[in-house]
Formats: structure tokens, sequence, C-alpha cells
């Protein structure tokens, strides 16, 4: 049978882009569709927008200290409208970038929304067309909770878009998302309360690492009702109020109400039933370690799977794909190290095995090495900024598990030493490497 394509992609974030520019340099005839635009959630409203806030925020803070250093206090203004435009003139450059990059591969773009017929064959804006192998990297999208209400909460997506900073933020969720968002908006002036159901944010990340954030966020004057769950929501004329289950049973007045509970897959309208593509837990699409679906000639990648919902996974996972396929180089990756991070302030970032995990796997022969220390950033100031540091060792083999970290530069730091712990690098290795003085870095090279 003639195909339209050798390969069709349903979906332009990191992970179909990877796909697609990489099985082009195959030769072969590549498509990719996506109505929402290309770059997917992290460029368009995720990690790329978000870091940017995290930059912008990052000012305030510097500036609370700036008096430490020398420099006199001055009266400055934030204009929120000002900066996300410019935010969104920077999206339209990377998206124009990725444009080129794909004509120049020869890959055929079309912004419609992709839905499958059959295995081998789509319907793309009303017309049909047929691929050899069709790639789903269609990402996930947020979820609400059911709660009385919640109509009136919104999503990350719709806070890279608000009009004006709201004086009053609640947040359901202490993920990272929930995390971030409360770093970056108190820094930014608005009164902030974090709700989390559990008795500390940062679920997966280490316990002591988790203690550490959440104590730095109480600090900062970001109120956090941990063990709390919000049971409706009502709107006012004033504000809007949340009714919580917790020890004060309290009511919450915010101004503006941002959901952060999850993802899950955006497979809803796919059509996948006309392709008996098999779906799992939460819609996610079932594949294999070289990310085959049930059906032969078709393959997810990204968060529309069960695997790691991280953008540098997704890619990745593009690119092995291709190679795979099309490049006749098998090739799956290995998960286990994969770094994560958080970009609140302070800073978090993890690689491999939490101690937690780590005594599931090997027991008591786990040791442990933290400590905390303020910084020399903060030193001259009056604030007390502790950051923590940890590491989780094989006390048979002294091989290193995992690194954790609370601070200045955690996720440069940690994704450079997941490069070491990835080719199993001992404590007395680390011990005799001479660091670099003085750093945040050099801490975890004398762990005692």
């Amino acid at each position: 049978m003639t195909f339209d394509y050798d390969l069709f992609v349903i979906g332009a974030g990191p992970g179909g882009l990877a796909a697609a520019k990489q099985a082009a340099s195959y030769g072969i005839r590549v498509a990719i569709a996506d109505k929402e635009g290309i770059g997917g959630t992290c460029v368009n409203r995720g990690c790329v927008p978000k870091k940017l806030i995290v930059y912008a925020a990052d000012f305030a803070l510097q500036n609370k200290i700036a008096r430490s250093y020398g420099w006199s206090e001055c009266q400055t203004y934030f204009d929120w409208t000002l900066f996300i435009k410019s935010v969104y003139q920077y999206i339209d450059t990377i998206n124009q970038s990725y444009f080129q990059q794909l004509q120049k591969a020869g890959i055929e773009i079309i912004s419609e929304h992709a839905t499958f017929i059959d295995a081998h064959t789509i319907n793309i804006g009303g017309r049909k067309v047929t691929a050899d192998k069709i790639l789903i990297a269609v990402g996930g999208q947020t979820i609400k909770p059911n709660i009385p209400g919640i109509e009136y909460a919104i999503t990350s997506r719709a806070m890279f878009q608000l009009p004006y900073l709201p004086k009053r933020l609640a947040i359901i969720g202490g993920g990272y998302i929930g995390v971030e968002f409360s770093s970056m908006m108190h820094a930014f002036g608005c009164q902030v309360t974090l709700i989390e159901k559990e008795e500390m944010i940062l679920s997966g990340f280490d316990n002591d690492i988790r203690s550490a954030v959440q104590q730095a966020l109480s600090k900062r004057g970001i109120k956090l009702l941990t063990n709390t769950t919000v049971k409706k929501i009502k709107y006012s004329e004033e504000c809007l109020l949340l009714s919580i289950t917790s020890e004060s049973r309290e009511i919450v007045a915010a101004d503006t109400i941002l959901v952060a509970t999850g993802y899950t897959p955006n497979t809803k309208t796919l059509g996948l039933e006309n392709a008996g593509v098999e779906l799992g837990e939460h819609g996610a699409i079932k594949v294999d370690e070289y990310s085959r679906t049930n059906q032969e000639n078709i393959f997810a990648v990204g968060d529309c799977t069960s695997r790691l919902q991280l953008s540098p996974v997704a890619q990745a996972e593009g690119i092995a794909f291709a190679n795979t396929i099309f490049g006749n180089k098998p090739q799956k990756l290995n998960y286990d190290y994969v770094p994560s991070a958080v970009f609140c302030r302070p800073e978090v970032a993890s690689v491999g095995m939490t101690e937690a995990k780590a005594r599931e796997k090997f027991g008591e022969s786990v040791k442990c090495y933290h400590t905390q220390f303020q910084p020399l950033l903060h030193q001259l100031s009056k604030q007390d900024k502790q950051a923590a540091i940890k590491l989780v060792v094989n006390g048979d083999s002294e091989e290193v598990l995992g690194a954790h970290m609370v601070g200045e530069n955690a996720a440069d730091i940690i994704q450079i030493l997941g490069v070491a712990i990835r080719k199993g690098i001992t404590k007395q290795e680390l011990d005799e490497t001479i660091g670099i003085h003085p750093t945040v870095g050099e801490e975890f090279l004398s762990l005692n």
C-alpha cells in the first residue's frame, strides 16, 4: 500500500518536534499536526514563560537584600502587563524558529486537530490522509477536582493571561506548579495561600527536602495550609471564598484561585478507539520500552503516556523513537536518573533515589549525608536563608544513589551531579574531588 506520509506526528510539543526532525534526517516524508501551534505546553504556556516569570520575581527578592550590599533604597514599580507582553513576544520568536526548522527539514506543518479513522488513516480538518507510521505526542491537560464552585478557579494556563496581578491568590495543590506560582506571585506582592491535602508539599521529593522548602516558604510569608482540602468555592461581589476542611476550618478569601492538582493525558478527542489503541489508567496510552502501542505502526511519547511528565524526557523519547524505527538504531531510555527541579525560591532539585525509595530497595545499609547552612549570598543580610543538601548512599558499595538540594542554583548543580551518579560515582570519589571555593556546590564534596 502507498501512504501519503512515512510518518505522521500528532502534537507539536517537545516530543513531537524532536521525533519529526530526527525522522526527517533519515530522508523520510514527515507531517506534523497541532491545532494549538508549535512548541506545545512547555514553550507556549509552561516551562518557558514560567521561568521568565521566575526571573522577574527574582528582581523583587534581590531588591530586599540590595541594601546589605551597599545599594540605597529606591522606589520601584512592576508593570505586569508590559512584562507579559515581552514574554509573548519572545515566545513568538521561538515559534518562528521552530517553524523555520521544520520547513528547512522538509516537514509539512498542519495547523488542524487530528483524529484517527483507522490505524493508518487520519482525519485532519475534514480530509483524509494516510501514514505508514503514526506518532502520538499530544501531551497532557490540567484537571480540576470535583468541588462545588470550581468553575470560578483557573488553571496554570490562564495564569499567563492574567490582565493584572491579584491582591490575594489562593492555590489548590502543593505540587511543583502550585509551589512555583506561590513563590513567584508572593515576590510580586500578592498575598498567597497554598492549600495542600498532604502533611507536606512536593509529594515525590525526599522528605528532608520537602520539609526544608516548606519551612523556607513559610518564613517568606506564604501561608501554607497542609492536611487541608477545599470543600467548596463561593462567589461574592467582593471576592471568592474557599471553605476548607482542616483543624481551623477557616474561610479563605481570594481574588484569584489557581487549581494545580495535576495533569491527565490529552487523549480523549483523538478517536483512539477507531485505531484500536489500548489505554491504561487515566487515559494514558500504553506503550512498550520502544514507545510502541499495541498497534504495530502506532507509537506514543511524552505526557500522553504513563511515564515521566517532563519536557526533556518527551524530547528524548521522540529522538529514541525516530532512531529505532527509521535509523535502524534501537534505543530505549533509562528513567532511573532523570533530574527534576522546582523553580521556586529557594530552588529545589533532585536526581536519583529519595531516602525512602533507597531504604525500600537496600534496607538498613542505606546511609544519608545531610546538612543545612547559610549561603554566602545571605551572610550580609539579616534574613535567615538556609540551603539544604542531601546524599543518599548505598552503605555496602558506597555508590551514591541520589542527590537532593534546596538553595541557590540547585537545578544546575544537581543536573551536573546527575551525570556522575548515573555513571556510578561513590561517596569516596566525591570526597576526593576538589571543589571551587566559595560556591554552594562544593558542599556536596565535603559532606560528613
